[in-house]
């Protein structure tokens, strides 16, 4: 059990953006449970943050997501350990790039249960006893392909537009609760993401990429402030909100131009 202060869940805390959340949550005094599917990495992750932050206590945790039941045998193993989560961070992503046509079926639904079904899972399991106990916090990594389709990666934005949607309409019915949730909605960030996904000779991220740092702490800003949506960097919050008054057929040649490998 972990006695006193507040405790944070992290998925994806290995690396990236999620990395970064966890060291601003333990420099802040929250206890973290830390879940990544590499147990080597998260386990590198955890010594990094109690070198920095001894009194936190840190739990790992490491499941592949990718798993239907990885989010459920989280959920009961924090319950048997008697581990309150206070606030959620769903941080955990994969990419699949490519036009649709030519991309591999089973990564294509990886991506889905990923982005998509895990983090539903997770927010489902651990939003009703926020909801019970009158506080909550819950922040789910979007994307600024949240605001539109865009070719060559099709189902990721897709994907990140679901959780900006499903984000807002429970956001709006927890009004009152004491419970809110955030949307933390980056460009391109400077992660391994792109290295994974191979796609760092797109044009999007040989141009303005942001530190996962700065990204994290404006994240984390918004999340504690309860704003429902946030767009991190003022370049990113001009494009998306262009989205809104462009022709859609221009919107779509713009993300397919920035999708596009660079050539010598």
């Amino acid at each position: 059990m972990i006695k006193g202060g507040k405790t944070v869940l992290i998925t994806g805390a290995s690396s990236g953006i999620g990395f970064e959340l966890s060291k601003i949550f333990a420099k802040n005094g929250y206890h973290l449970v830390l879940v990544s599917q590499n147990e080597d990495n998260l386990k590198r992750a955890a010594s990094d943050i109690r070198k920095q932050y001894s009194d936190v206590q840190i739990t790992i945790i490491p499941k592949d997501l990718l798993l239907p039941s990885s989010p459920e045998e989280i959920f009961e193993y924090l319950t048997q350990k008697s581990i309150q989560v206070d606030i959620l961070i769903n941080s955990a992503g994969i990419q699949v790039y490519g036009p649709f046509y030519e991309t591999n079926l089973e990564d294509d639904l990886r991506l889905i249960s990923v982005n998509m079904l895990a983090l539903t899972t997770l927010t489902k399991l651990f939003l009703k006893g926020m909801v019970e106990r009158g506080y909550g916090k819950i922040l789910n990594l979007g994307s600024t392909g949240s605001f539109q389709p865009c070719p060559l990666n099709a189902i990721y934005c897709a994907g990140k537009a679901y959780v900006l949607h499903f984000s807002e309409g429970i956001a709006e019915e927890l009004k009152g609760t004491g419970v809110t949730v955030t949307t933390l909605c980056p460009g391109a960030t400077r992660t391994n993401f792109a290295k994974r996904a191979n796609i760092e000779d797109i044009r999007l991220f040989n141009g303005w990429v942001m530190d996962a740092e700065k990204v994290a702490e404006i994240g984390y800003k918004a999340l504690m402030n309860g704003k429902p949506v946030v767009v991190a960097g003022m370049l990113n919050k001009i494009m998306t909100s262009s989205v809104r008054f462009s022709p859609r057929g221009l919107v779509l040649k713009i993300g397919n131009y920035v999708m596009q490998r660079q050539t010598n």
